[in-house]
């Protein structure tokens, strides 16, 4: 009887399936950018000057883009794409940055990687070509994650970064941007034309930021920006402060943001969007959609944000007109878009 028992047993236990092995998924990479969100209406916008950012964006990208494609990593990408657009006079970030109300540069930049959750940030400086390149730098060269002011100017000539005087930044268009919010302030005008309200709305935006996954599965994100035309008292937005303009994880995704800046720090917004993955088992998208429309818009702000997860999938969103922004696959497929509704 224990000889059929045991016979039986043998047969059952051949019979039962082995547990199937999820098949690894297959290394990718990605990337994703953005130039700034806002009041960015086709109506407001010639054939010509829209060719002009959309090819810009396309060059930046592609620039990260090959990068990654050739094995490289995703913090080589993020600031390599940033340099461009930090190099264009067309976004508030480097050579296109806006001006103070003294009418000076202040520029702000952050950088975090995914894998070690380390990171750096710089703030109000005003010599440092490619601010990405010095926030990167307090990340690796210095027991700090943000350094501002003077000090953040003289540490990145110390690291031997690239130093210009400020009137490197300084552009015609944002001259005269500051002299037109100047004197809106000072007419004291109680009522504004359709005009001139989305102008002086769209002095408050205005970043760069970027993306990337990179095919050793380590995510990065970095965000470069000039600030607000017309800020006073050395204040500093979202784009340097970790968790609220820029956050990576590699449990989750990479988050770079744009808008707002106030309401995007009380929102935490790069962070939140984290979180609500880790925790809650958002997607990206949902966890974007989440946080931009149900968090940040509810307190009276407005901007957007881009990511990639940790699988390769993008996200663009924001609750603006418009926000630059192009993505590419590792297929190499180019998206890149403006209005709200592309």
């Amino acid at each position: 009887m224990k000889k059929i028992l045991f016979i039986a047993c043998i047969v059952l236990y051949g019979c039962a399936e082995t547990p199937k092995q999820e098949p690894k998924p297959e290394p990718t990479f990605g990337i994703v950018i953005h130039g700034g969100a806002g009041t960015i209406l086709r109506k407001n916008m010639t054939p010509e000057k829209e060719q002009e950012y959309r090819a810009v964006l396309a060059e930046a990208i592609q620039v990260g883009h090959r990068i990654l494609k050739a094995g490289g990593s995703s913090q080589e990408a993020v600031e390599k794409t940033i340099h461009v657009m930090e190099e264009s006079p067309l976004f508030n970030a480097g050579k296109g940055a806006v001006l103070n109300a003294e009418g000076s540069i202040e520029l702000d930049a952050s950088f975090m990687r995914g894998d070690n959750l380390d990171a750096g940030a710089i703030s109000g400086v005003k010599t440092i070509k490619h601010p990405i390149s010095a926030a990167i730098q307090v990340m690796e060269a210095s027991p700090h994650v943000m350094l501002s002011g003077a000090g953040a100017d003289t540490f990145a000539a110390e690291q031997g970064l690239e130093i210009v005087a400020p009137e490197y930044f300084f552009t015609e268009r944002r001259i005269n941007a500051l002299k037109r919010v100047q004197e809106a302030a000072a007419a004291k005008k109680t009522s504004w034309t359709p005009e001139e309200r989305n102008f002086l709305e769209h002095q408050r935006y205005g970043t760069v930021g970027c993306v990337a996954l990179d095919l050793s599965g380590n995510l990065a994100a970095g965000t470069s920006t000039g600030g607000m035309t017309n800020k006073n008292w050395n204040r500093i937005g979202d784009a340097p402060i970790i968790g609220a303009g820029t956050y990576a994880n590699n449990a989750t995704c990479a988050i770079s943001a744009t808008g707002w800046g106030e309401f995007f720090i009380r929102s935490v917004v790069a962070h939140d969007i984290s979180a609500l993955m880790e925790y809650k088992g958002l997607t990206i998208q949902e966890a974007a959609y989440e946080v931009i429309h149900n968090k940040v818009a509810k307190l009276g702000g407005d901007g957007g944000v881009v990511g990639i997860d940790r699988n390769g999938n993008p996200m663009m969103e924001m609750n603006t007109p418009g926000m630059y922004r192009a993505h590419m696959d590792a297929a190499g497929n180019l998206e890149v878009k403006i209005y709200q509704d592309e």
